[in-house]
């Protein structure tokens, strides 16, 4: 059976990963990269935020720890939203039926990639999130 268009990664597509753990960090870098995407990694949220300014292009997918030293994933998706707005993001968490977890991505409608994941699922994932229309930028009040 072959891929068909609509899951190929788009080309050149960059995902900014956040997670404290060096681990996940780097298998979703390996898995991300072999499969052609552009991968910008970060291990706190305030590290997250400098890699996204500091990169010249478009970020397309921001993939997030719910929980993270400093700021949380969804704060960072909130600055990062002022400074690119429509932006797709995707969320992972271990902890899945958390309050947090349930508040601030499940009840939102963002993705939430289930801690831990195999490559294959973190692939079918990501390309599910960048097929999806872009979410509309949310307007300051």
């Amino acid at each position: 059976m072959s891929t068909s268009p609509a899951t190929q990664p788009p080309a050149g597509a960059t995902v900014l990963v956040l997670d404290d753990e060096p681990g996940v960090r780097a298998l979703v870098l390996t898995v991300l990269t072999s499969h052609g995407y552009t991968v910008l990694t970060a291990d706190t949220g305030e590290n997250a935020i400098k890699a996204f300014q500091k990169h010249k292009q478009p970020v397309d997918l921001l993939l997030l720890d719910v929980v993270s030293p400093g700021l949380s994933g969804p704060m960072v998706a909130d600055r990062i939203a002022e400074l690119q707005p429509g932006l797709r993001v995707m969320f992972m968490s271990g902890y899945d039926r958390t309050n947090v977890v349930r508040r601030f991505v499940v009840d939102k409608g963002f993705a939430l990639l289930k801690k831990p994941f195999t490559p294959d699922q973190l692939t079918e994932k990501v390309r599910e999130v960048l097929a999806s229309p872009a979410p509309v930028p949310a307007h300051a009040d």
